[in-house]
């Protein structure tokens, strides 16, 4: 039988001695008793704080578990990751002119934790809270593609058509996932209110976990060229934002 990964198992010993320590420890305390090269040790501390798994003092220079670890097995804090994805989010709809969406899986529908308007001064109301579908708007099927353990399998939704251009048929909506699991973000034209179209990217941590989606809705006709296609500048700036806060909360830019 194949044998175990070593740097998993220095790692997974290395967070149960910082949990049982009750105190910081220093690099040299942490390497000798897992009989560890100090740059062997230093190395997997790095990365475990790269993951937010351990925290390390500025001025003492010595290690804690970190509170990332008391959010395994439940959903990433919703409050934090606003306050992480806030200042992106405002600077993507200033560049876009068209409204963000910062969203989280919350069962069968997204549930939109920030919100910033379109800054031309049209009539708006805030959205903070609202509850979208997962299969009819570009947040959802990011998730749907991305995040499948979060949410529910594309049978098992209520494939509700709320405009002659939602898809409501399992197999398409399939298609559709695929091609954004191929693509790396979401699109959608018109699906969810006649008119309006929006595309969209995850929010990754550490390990490219999907914990978020980030948004931006508009006009159809202001979002995507006459063959359906998002304008490719409006796709980067996307792409830069959540690339930026994934970096924020652990990830990769």
């Amino acid at each position: 039988m194949p044998g175990t990964i070593q740097s998993i198992e220095r790692a997974a010993a290395m967070l149960r001695l910082l949990g049982s320590a009750g105190r910081p420890l220093a690099l040299t305390e942490i390497a000798a008793p897992l009989d560890l090269p100090r740059p062997t040790a230093h190395g997997i501390l790095r990365t475990l704080r790269a993951v937010g798994f351990v925290d390390q003092d500025r001025d003492t220079a010595r290690y804690t578990l970190a509170a990332a670890l008391r959010r395994l097995g439940s959903e990433w804090d919703r409050h934090d990751l606003r306050s992480r994805a806030m200042n992106w989010a405002d600077s993507l709809a200033g560049s876009s002119g068209q409204e963000v969406l910062l969203g989280m899986p919350a069962g069968a529908v997204v549930e939109l934790v920030h919100h910033v308007f379109r800054p031309d001064g049209s009539p708006q109301r805030l959205r903070t809270g609202e509850q979208l579908p997962l299969h009819a708007t570009a947040v959802g099927r990011c998730l749907l593609a991305l995040a499948p353990i979060a949410v529910p399998r594309p049978h098992e939704l209520d494939l509700q058509r709320y405009t002659g251009r939602t898809v409501v048929a399992v197999g398409t909506l399939t298609e559709h996932l695929a091609a954004v699991r191929h693509r790396g973000w979401a699109a959608e034209l018109g699906e969810h209110r006649t008119g309006v179209g929006g595309i969209a990217a995850p929010l990754r941590t550490g390990g490219g976990l999907v914990v978020g989606v980030l948004g931006v809705e508009g006009p159809v006709e202001e979002l995507f060229n006459g063959g359906g296609t998002p304008h490719p500048r409006l796709v980067e700036q996307l792409l830069n934002a959540a690339r930026e806060i994934s970096a924020g909360l652990g990830g990769s830019r």
